[in-house]
């Protein structure tokens, strides 16, 4: 113990003597170990960001999507009164009716939502629209809470009511300035009042945004019995000098199934229920968020390991600082070396006083880039939330305070070994 205790003191004395070189040198192993740090915190931010993203939409549903043939773009029956072509092509009630009998007693949910609508308006303010009719049981299919007034109800159905539930987005853009509880707003030329708001989504440019195809903040909800029966199956949109007209029954349909086990099957199900009838174009997508959420964690994981490797690099550079200079320091203490050889010292003695020094330099670079590293990784975070999301994990800690003292064992061996192998006659005689 007596000795342990003399060589660690031997080694920070002359870790003492040359401070600034001592500070140059751990500095490496700083960078080092804050940008592992930071580089883990931000992928394992983006992935449970991601994985967040997925989990709104409901880790037990399976989406049904209507989408354009492309090689329907420019085909359809066309109308006789404006000259238009009518672009009739996805998702059908009779596909529904299927859905519905094929999953009783499977599935906990089937609910669809119809698009209707080109632009929502609130006095002397408008947005495109993004109206939708469904039933109630939306929320609990998809995850989405209501935080103000009410959702739709069976009520509003049986009733074909002129109600509507809006998204936070919608809310904060028509009503800036007022409640939107109780009063109305415009799809297109009809009327409804707002009987409800949702809380916020927070899909909006990110994985979840991608994969609904839209920001869910921007929604607008009514009865789906209001919809077919206001709005019908067409929906016209006009843009630059064009409109584009289709027929869509159905928008989309979400599946809600009762355990994550059965999602897999429950998909290739509906794709085999909804190919029945000989259907030839690709109108139709089924969408497994569980299974889009399987592949981001194996992404996240290559991610992971990509930049650990290139953090390894950084570490592997401040690792070669350290042996770098121990080796200078071995030049510049030959006659010391000599000395302490002459007086009794072992081979051993030499090699763990040099072996201190390197661990003292590395551990004290891994404290100091552990707590740079988790400043900088809970400030980016801070700063830049939407396109550098952090989350600081306690493995991430672990692993870098342990390579930190692998580093200077390591990388300050050889040099130790160096010193320790000095002859004592030659290392006197050294100037």
């Amino acid at each position: 113990m007596t000795f342990l205790i003399e060589t660690i003191r031997l080694g920070l004395k002359n870790l003492r003597l040359h401070m600034l070189r001592s500070l140059l040198t751990a500095f490496g192993i700083v960078l080092g170990i804050a940008s592992v740090i930071v580089m883990m915190a931000i992928t394992e931010g983006s992935k449970q960001n991601a994985l967040k993203q997925f989990e709104i939409l409901g880790a037990r549903n399976v989406i049904l999507r209507s989408v354009k043939p492309p090689e329907q773009a420019n085909m359809s029956g066309s109308d006789s009164s404006q000259g238009d072509f009518i672009l009739s092509y996805g998702l059908t009630r009779q596909d529904y009716r299927r859905l519905e009998a094929q999953f009783a007693g499977q599935a906990e949910e089937i609910v669809p939502l119809k698009l209707c609508g080109a632009m929502v308006t609130r006095g002397s303010r408008q947005m495109s629209s993004q109206t939708f009719g469904t039933t109630p049981d939306l929320p609990k299919c998809a995850n989405l809470p209501v935080s103000q007034g009410r959702y739709l109800t069976p009520l509003d159905l049986e009733e074909d009511a002129s109600v509507c539930v809006i998204g936070r987005t919608v809310a904060l853009q028509l009503f800036p300035l007022e409640e939107p509880l109780g009063k109305t707003l415009r799809v297109d030329d009809q009327i409804f009042t707002v009987v409800g708001v949702l809380a916020p989504v927070g899909l909006a440019g990110g994985a979840g945004s991608a994969l609904v195809g839209r920001d869910l903040n921007q929604d607008v909800h009514i009865p789906l019995t209001t919809a077919m029966a206001k709005f019908g199956d067409v929906i016209m949109k006009r843009s630059a000098g064009s409109r584009d007209i289709t027929n869509i029954e159905l928008s989309e349909i979400y599946i809600g199934m009762p355990t994550i086990e059965s999602v897999s099957r429950g998909g290739h199900m509906a794709e085999r229920i909804i190919n029945i009838g000989q259907r030839k174009d690709e109108d139709v997508t089924v969408i497994i968020p569980y299974e889009l959420q399987e592949m981001a964690k194996r992404t996240a994981r290559i991610w992971s390991r990509v930049m650990l490797f290139i953090a390894a690099i950084a570490l592997v550079v401040g690792g070669t600082g350290i042996m770098n200079i121990m080796l200078a320091s071995v030049t510049e203490r030959t006659r010391e070396i000599g000395i302490r050889r002459a007086l009794g010292a072992t081979r051993n003695h030499i090699t763990w006083q040099f072996l201190v020094e390197t661990g003292v330099l590395s551990l004290f670079g891994g404290f100091i880039g552990i707590f740079v590293g988790v400043l900088g990784a809970v400030l980016l975070g801070a700063a830049l939330p939407e396109q550098f999301p952090t989350q600081v994990t306690g493995w991430s800690i672990a692993v870098s305070f342990i390579v930190a003292c692998g580093v200077g064992l390591v990388f300050g061996l050889y040099p130790a070994n160096v010193a320790a192998s000095q002859d004592p006659i030659v290392a006197l005689r050294h100037d």
